[in-house]
């Protein structure tokens, strides 16, 4: 949920939440008595002398330094150390901001801050230098190695963590004075990627939605100004209808008796991205781009709120969510529901305290508060008052990382964990566990304890044995039946969504399936050497071993078929004078087709080799969409024409509902996902206007998709339908190219077509 934009129960008009850029001229920096009056505002009793030394110690030796701007380098730290007093923090967390790049940047050493500012501040500048030097190691087989050290350091101290997010945050807010774009683009990804995700897991929803509009606007500035422009448009045509809304509820409210402040607010426009890409509608269908918070003076009153609202209007069945008796695992507490409200507007709300409100938006920020007569962190009073510890999420982290294995892999599992939403079940004896939103039965397995998802042979749920590609909703009792001895089929894979049952499932594939990676990774080597007009059997291997660190032909064949050595980085190798043309022919992705071919390109479900696969034309799978296999009814997999392959949400799967016998759990490989295009279709509904079609054809080709096919049918005055077929990488390529198209004014609905 984004921010409040000031408009309350008494507004005449709306304000949006900003979404300009910050401005491109050089930035006035916190003057000494600015900082200190900051700090006693809310801490009268800070050491005003340690903060004194802190900022001339910080002056001092950054000296002469000078940013990208222009800028003294030591004007970064100081606005470092005003963004953590927006927050409140205590004064060792401030002056480790002032000083939190000195021994990265300058002759300081950690003794030297230890005895001049104490070992508690020495211990912090440390953490804070640590995981800036973590930032330069760029390559990518350390990848996992520099996520796993840097979730351990900042899982020791969350301020820490609090520092540097407050420093990615003020060089995110200067990011426009690099001139490198390319430096640009990698900084906004990193940030988008991880530290906004990790702003989120401790509650710190102010900075996530800062950092994440920043990142949007260097990494995809086209789609950030479309969005932009269309709520203009929408601000300019609803927003005084707004403010009159909101005022509405308040008076309801204050009528039955329950006092409250009233604010409407904006969806972001990142928030917006992200919604067209996960939903398939257009911007015009979306219904919470405006919405209110409604804030009381008791959790009693949430309730009493609720209760006024839902006999006021008529609720939207679905919409309702309790996050206070069920808080999310950062600790965010409030009631959501969305009503058929006045004057028929679909409205969205969210229902809390001031309290609530204050952690929802400040994280664990928001519990630094006066304890024994000192100012710090209360981690105590905030567990008695229902939270959890700040710092659990990021050390759960810790196992998805601790089975080793592909670094992609694990970077990727450990942002999924910090991204998802949550579902809640309970296990038969009523303990509550929290999963990731489309989590399955050995998510939760897995949750409960690794030996209990590795023996795991099937589910109940609510009483029924379920299939274990059943998703798990809210309120569910999950009970898991065990078997005597650990079996991890490889297909599990595509029956989880959690890291931590993904990385015990992977340390079982790595020990079991050493042979199939052998002999995908040795196909994708031939393959590319035979389309270079070269023969594997003909090139010696060892200077490749040698430059990958290989003991072996074998290891070298396991790190390509694993995705660690990618089959053109072999031949780039092997034939370093090779034409640029020869070299990207070579490099070229090859389009997916069926026949026993394709099992280059799917796996698991116990496919015995030389099986025949094709791919079902009624749902046009590609990699990324979660696939199973149909056995063909006229035989076996080794006699007959063997398994058709179908995304898990295809409707011919229902004519195989009562047939479990035919059904087969595929996944796609490393080599599917690396090397091959997939044509798929786009149906779009476009404003019959000059030029509109040009501009779609545009965007397809900006987002790297190929248009292969375009067929324009029921042409009207005003709109046409279009059946546009692209060759996309993935799933996840066809639904940026889809979200960019919902985007543009001049597109009303874009949707996959199936068949």
């Amino acid at each position: 949920m984004d921010p409040p934009t000031g408009v309350d129960s008494g507004a005449s008009s709306f304000q949006a939440s900003s979404a300009a850029s910050p401005p491109k001229q050089r930035q006035k920096f916190l003057r000494q008595y600015e900082l200190i009056e900051r700090v006693h505002s809310y801490d009268p009793t800070a050491d005003e002398a340690l903060l004194n030394r802190a900022y001339v110690y910080a002056m001092r030796m950054h000296g002469s330094q000078t940013r990208a701007s222009g800028d003294p380098y030591y004007a970064h730290p100081i606005e470092v150390a005003g963004i953590l007093t927006e927050y409140r923090l205590d004064t060792a967390t401030i002056v480790t901001a002032l000083l939190h790049d000195v021994i990265e940047d300058t002759p300081v050493t950690r003794e030297d801050i230890a005895g001049l500012f104490g070992d508690e501040i020495a211990e912090l500048v440390e953490g804070v230098t640590k995981l800036s030097k973590l930032e330069l190691q760029a390559e990518h087989s350390r990848q996992a190695e520099n996520l796993r050290k840097f979730i351990l350091a900042i899982s020791k101290d969350v301020r820490v963590l609090l520092v540097k997010l407050a420093d990615r945050l003020h060089n995110m807010r200067t990011l426009h004075f690099i001139k490198a774009q390319a430096k640009r683009e990698r900084i906004a990804r990193e940030t988008r990627d991880i530290y906004a995700p990790l702003a989120r897991n401790i509650g710190c929803h102010r900075i996530c939605t800062e950092l994440e509009e920043l990142s949007f606007e260097h990494t995809n500035p086209v789609a950030r100004n479309a969005i932009i422009r269309r709520l203009e448009t929408l601000r300019a045509e609803q927003g005084g209808a707004v403010a009159l809304v909101s005022q509405e509820i308040a008076a309801r409210l204050e009528s039955a008796g329950v006092p409250a402040r009233v604010f409407g607010r904006e969806k972001s426009p990142y928030s917006i991205w992200r919604k067209l890409q996960r939903k398939s509608i257009g911007f015009s269908q979306m219904s919470d781009i405006y919405a209110f918070r409604v804030i009381v003076d008791s959790e009693e009153d949430c309730y009493r709120a609720l209760g006024v609202l839902h006999r006021s209007w008529s609720s939207v069945p679905d919409r309702f969510k309790d996050f206070i008796s069920t808080p999310k695992r950062n600790n965010y507490r409030s009631l959501h529901t969305t009503v058929v409200g006045p004057r028929g507007m679909r409205i969205e709300m969210q229902i809390r305290t001031e309290a609530m409100d204050r952690v929802n938006e400040e994280g664990v920020a928001a519990h630094f508060r006066y304890k024994d007569a000192s100012y710090g962190l209360d981690l105590e009073g905030m567990e008695a008052a229902g939270g959890r510890d700040p710092l659990a999420n990021l050390r759960q982290l810790v196992q998805v990382l601790e089975h080793g294995g592909d670094a992609e892999e694990l970077v990727e599992h450990a942002k999924l964990e910090m991204f998802l939403d949550q579902v809640f079940v309970f296990t038969p004896k009523g303990k509550l566990v929290s999963l990731p939103s489309g989590a399955m039965p050995l998510d939760f397995a897995y949750a409960v304890h690794t030996s209990v998802g590795d023996t795991c042979i099937g589910v109940k749920i609510n009483g029924e044995l379920k299939p274990l590609r059943t998703g798990l909703n809210n309120g569910d009792v999950v009970e898991v039946i065990r078997g005597s001895k650990p079996v991890v089929p490889p297909d599990w894979r595509s029956l989880t969504v959690t890291g931590r049952a993904r990385s015990a499932i992977r340390r079982h594939i790595r020990q079991t399936e050493k042979e199939e990676f052998l002999r995908l990774g040795k196909a994708s080597v031939e393959q590319i050497f035979e389309r270079a007009g070269k023969k594997l059997k003909d090139v010696s291997l060892r200077p490749i071993r040698e430059r990958f660190a290989l003991e072996s032909d074998d290891a070298l064949f396991d790190a390509v078929g694993r995705g660690r050595v990618s089959p053109s980085q072999v031949l780039e190798t092997a034939f370093p004078g090779m034409k640029d043309s020869d070299m990207a022919a070579a490099s070229a992705r090859r389009k997916i087709e069926g026949g026993k071919g394709a099992r280059l390109y799917v796996g698991g479900g116990g496919l015995t080799p030389g099986v025949s696969l094709h791919f079902a034309h009624c749902c046009s799978p590609v990699p990324g969409d979660r696939i199973v296999g149909i056995l063909r009814e006229d035989g076996t997999q080794e006699q007959d024409g063997g398994l058709d392959v179908h995304t898990i949400d295809c409707p011919k799967l229902a004519d195989y509902e009562d047939r479990e016998d035919l059904w087969r759990d595929l996944n796609w490989t490393p080599e599917a996902e690396r090397e091959t295009v997939s044509l798929t279709r786009l149906h779009a509904t476009i404003q019959n206007a000059p030029g509109v079609l040009g501009q779609v054809c545009t965007i397809i080709g900006e987002a790297g998709g190929n248009i292969v096919n375009l067929r324009m049918h029921h042409r009207q005055s005003d709109f046409f339908d279009t059946d546009i077929d692209v060759e996309v990488r993935d799933a996840k390529h066809l639904t940026n190219i889809s979200a960019a198209l919902r985007a543009c004014p001049s597109v009303e609905t874009v949707d996959r077509t199936r068949g």
